[in-house]
């Protein structure tokens, strides 16, 4: 199977294809560029560095979110686009969940977190001893809130927190229960990476844990409301 997967749910964008889960290639920038700028650009040296097509591929997969709204719309354009020209299936990913798959081999519980804003985080967490298991659906929470949880976790169960909200997260926990060590990866592995969304869609199809949906069917999955139209409702309650 033929994957090709997609990320702009944070301020970098990235474009993989991975046969089965071998990488065939990744194209990653984090150059203050806007996905707009560079999504496509990636996308078309991809194919052709790894003398592909898009015609090639079976399956699109792309993070719809949490993540930039902004980013989440553009990457699912951009997916939504090519799938819909070559009429073939999309699986939708959660960029908690394509985070997780940075660290595959790892084990005990993967916890991603990222910035929400306000003190706040967009989280999940996932047992990599049970083929990254889902302990938790995708959720908005303050950073001491999921930290509370996570202090109920068995000491002796390795923690490792990812995403741009993981040092918030550390930084409150020390706070909130110091005997709970957790583990920050380094910076190469600490972001969204399109190769986990791949790697995510192939394992979640193999395993019959999720669905493809059309192109049609392929939207963005935003937690929140986007700032404006909170600030809307906030004036017409007034």
């Amino acid at each position: 199977m033929i994957i090709f997967a997609m990320d702009t749910s944070s301020s970098a964008a990235s474009c993989a294809l991975l046969e089965d889960d071998r990488p065939i290639a990744q194209f990653y920038t984090d150059a203050h560029l806007t996905h707009s700028q560079t999504i496509m650009p990636m996308t078309e040296s991809l194919f052709s560095c790894s003398r592909m097509s898009v015609k090639d591929v079976d399956v699109f997969a792309v993070s719809v979110g949490p993540g930039s709204f902004t980013g989440l719309r553009i990457g699912v354009a951009a997916v939504k686009g090519m799938a819909q020209v070559m009429a073939k299936p999309c699986v939708p990913i959660s960029a908690l969940e394509g985070l997780t798959y940075n660290l595959y081999d790892r084990s005990g519980i993967i916890c991603p977190a990222l910035d929400a804003r306000c003190g706040q985080v967009y989280t999940a967490w996932f047992d990599a001893d049970n083929d990254m298991n889902r302990l938790q659906e995708d959720c908005t929470m303050m950073a001491d809130e999921l930290c509370r949880h996570l202090a109920k976790i068995p000491l002796q169960i390795p923690i490792t927190l990812l995403g741009d909200g993981a040092d918030l997260v550390q930084n409150t926990l020390k706070q909130i229960a110091p005997e709970r060590s957790c583990i920050v990866p380094g910076k190469h592995l600490l972001l969204q990476h399109a190769f986990g969304v791949g790697l995510a869609a192939y394992k979640g199809l193999s395993q019959n844990r999720l669905q493809t949906v059309s192109a049609q069917q392929l939207v963005p999955v935003y937690l929140k409301l986007p700032q404006a139209q909170r600030e809307l409702q906030l004036k017409l309650k007034k």
